[in-house]
């Protein structure tokens, strides 16, 4: 990984860009959660409706904190004992968190990344970023930098190349309220 590279894709987000980037398991589609237009956009690249709403993924718990309402401290330390890492929790959203990012819910999904390349994006990037499976919905996700240029072509503005991690599924997701397990992840 180069920093040249994290720079670059950081640079084609900002300009409201959409970014194909390795995380724990698989390739995922990125950009700037508050800019609408590239969201549906790439929704539309997925075949996804807005109603899923999407994971937002961040290096820090600080990136994520525009998008989730104050936690308690319990609940705030048995999340943070998991992060960074591949769980990705729904925590209850911020009203002003746009519709395009919770499917309105009144939840929003976030993860601090243990990926070390996603990790240093959101860095470069300066703040969370949408986070959702390089794929077409319904259809198995890409793993590589291949993968996602055969299953968008140039649609996709910018692939960082890299490795994803080593799990084998996409992230476990959890309500962070209710402890239950939305979608499992890794054995």
């Amino acid at each position: 990984m180069s920093f040249w590279h994290i720079k670059r894709a950081s640079s084609v987000l900002r300009a409201g860009g959409i970014v194909a980037y390795p995380t724990e398991a698989v390739y995922g589609l990125g950009c700037d959660p508050w800019n609408a237009n590239t969201l549906t956009r790439l929704l539309t690249l997925k075949r996804r409706g807005v109603e899923k709403g999407v994971i937002l993924v961040a290096a820090a718990f600080s990136q994520l904190r525009p998008f989730v309402e104050e936690l308690d401290e319990s609940l705030r330390r048995r999340i943070e004992a998991c992060w960074p890492g591949p769980t990705t929790w729904l925590l209850p959203g911020r009203k002003d968190v746009p519709f395009w990012l919770t499917g309105g819910r009144k939840t929003v999904a976030v993860r601090v990344t243990a990926h070390r390349q996603a990790a240093s994006l959101c860095e470069a990037y300066g703040g969370a970023l949408v986070s959702t499976s390089a794929n077409i919905a319904g259809r198995p996700p890409a793993r590589s930098a291949l993968g996602v240029r055969r299953r968008f072509g140039t649609a996709v503005d910018y692939v960082l190349g890299g490795r994803v991690g080593g799990d084998r599924r996409p992230t476990e997701i959890r309500d962070a309220l209710s402890d239950r397990v939305i979608r499992p992840g890794n054995p």
